[in-house]
């Protein structure tokens, strides 16, 4: 194994310590006997665990080897698979390596790990290669990232030769993608020590934006923008804003179920974060994918100087927005920096010479958004109807006027009308009748 490992070219940066790494070296010692086979033994253990919490975090099942290396082939990024996510497969001198290292991963898939077994007392890539995982709730792991691994890893598995793993492979990539935006569908970034970090979002809400009740107006606006986007016609930064409580998060967050499968990916970022833009924007311009910045509850007060960072994104800097990239935000306020009545007294002395500058410059960044869609409190009948859907949609058995009578007097108590408050009163009333 280790002779194959070290041979890989393309696949060879599968970051430090990698579990294939590992046990290859430990393959290595233990032919050259230069360590004791009790560490040998605790080595080989730690890297089964490490198997294990893999196939945990990710719902993996059945082969769990074959898993995992199929995680390695669709996670690397390298210059064959990046180049085969934006264009497929094409005719050229690199196929020649990919194919020489997909003939090793052909040998890795069918390894034979009865000799290491053996010669360490141990049975725990048997086990491992006819696994039984314990069933899980969807939201402990991911799901869609298990269901993708387990198909494409028996497809590998049954593969004949590295010609068949080169046709499976570059069609992954091509429809799929590769690496974490190729798994995943929405992220938040971090950075550590300059460096910038996509963190994949698990837990995402399942809405679609036929879930959400009323405002039809303003999903079309939003659902026509965001399909000019993904077809590649001109479209605008939209800003959704309004009242609290009235959907404009939950309609964004529907665009990413709805489009997941035709590339759309969604990154959710904070004011904090505004300064590394740039960066985010440079590891997300040149990829098959197109990309919604998601920036909730933005508002800016007086003395906050973030926004020149995001009016320079949108409109204004040297570098031109990317095609992949739009910006789409909500807010409880159309004009998103606070302004003061100091802004317009002509009046009061300041020490600001040109006032009506200083407006021009709060408006402006409001301004740059092409799409501004407004969500205002629903009336009482709209009101109704967003608790008669849920409860269906929920399936909570009561009479429809002991249910609007109950959803009446919860919003009298529970915030006014909107449909955050009519969610809130189903969970309540599903939660005492023990519905999931």
């Amino acid at each position: 194994m280790y002779r194959a490992y070290s041979s890989l070219l393309l696949y060879s940066d599968l970051g430090e310590e990698s579990i294939l790494q590992a046990l290859a070296e430990i393959i290595r010692d233990l032919n050259e006997g230069v360590e004791p086979k009790e560490r040998l033994r605790n080595r080989t253990f730690v890297q089964v665990k490490r198997l294990l919490d893999l196939a945990t975090s990710f719902g993996f099942d059945e082969n769990l080897w074959a898993n995992y290396l199929t995680f390695l082939l669709m996670t690397n990024e390298n210059s064959f698979s990046l180049s085969c996510e934006r264009i497929g497969a094409r005719e050229g001198s690199v196929n020649h390596f990919a194919l020489q290292d997909f003939s090793i991963f052909h040998t890795l898939f069918h390894y034979d790990f009865s000799r290491l077994e053996w010669e360490l007392g141990m049975d725990c890539f048997e086990v491992l290669k006819n696994y039984q995982a314990i069933p899980k709730r969807e939201r402990h792991y991911y799901k869609a990232v298990s269901d993708k691994v387990q198909t494409l890893s028996r497809l590998l598995l049954a593969a004949k030769d590295e010609h068949q793993i080169f046709d499976l492979m570059t069609r992954h990539y091509q429809d799929v993608g590769v690496g974490t935006f190729g798994l995943h569908r929405a992220f938040r970034i971090r950075e550590t020590d300059g460096d910038l970090h996509f963190l994949p979002i698990n837990n995402t809400d399942r809405v679609l934006l036929s879930d959400l009740v009323g405002y039809e107006i303003q999903k079309k606006q939003l659902r026509d923008n965001t399909e000019a986007f993904l077809e590649g016609r001109a479209a605008n930064n939209v800003l959704l804003y309004g009242d609290s409580g009235t959907g404009k998060s939950s309609s964004v967050k529907a665009l990413i179920n709805e489009y997941y499968d035709r590339g759309l990916r969604m990154i959710e970022l904070y004011k904090h974060q505004f300064g590394a833009l740039s960066q985010v924007i440079a590891e997300t311009k040149n990829r098959n994918y197109r990309f919604i910045f998601f920036i909730d509850d933005l508002s800016f007060e007086e003395n906050e100087v973030e926004y020149k960072y995001l009016k320079a994104l949108i409109e204004g800097g040297v570098e031109t927005r990317p095609d992949n990239i739009l910006i789409y935000a909500t807010s409880n306020r159309r004009h998103l920096i606070r302004e003061t009545w100091r802004d317009r007294n002509d009046t009061e002395f300041t020490g600001e010479i040109h006032r009506s500058d200083t407006v021009e410059e709060k408006l402006s960044l409001s301004a740059r958004f092409g799409v501004q869609i407004n969500y205002s409190i629903p009336n009482r009948e709209q009101f109704r109807a967003m608790v008669l859907h849920l409860a269906q949609k929920h399936g909570i058995a009561l009479p429809e006027e002991t249910l609007l009578a109950e959803a009446n007097r919860w919003e009298l108590r529970h915030g006014g009308i909107s449909g955050r408050t009519a969610q809130q009163f189903i969970n309540a009333l599903a939660g005492k009748q023990n519905i999931p």
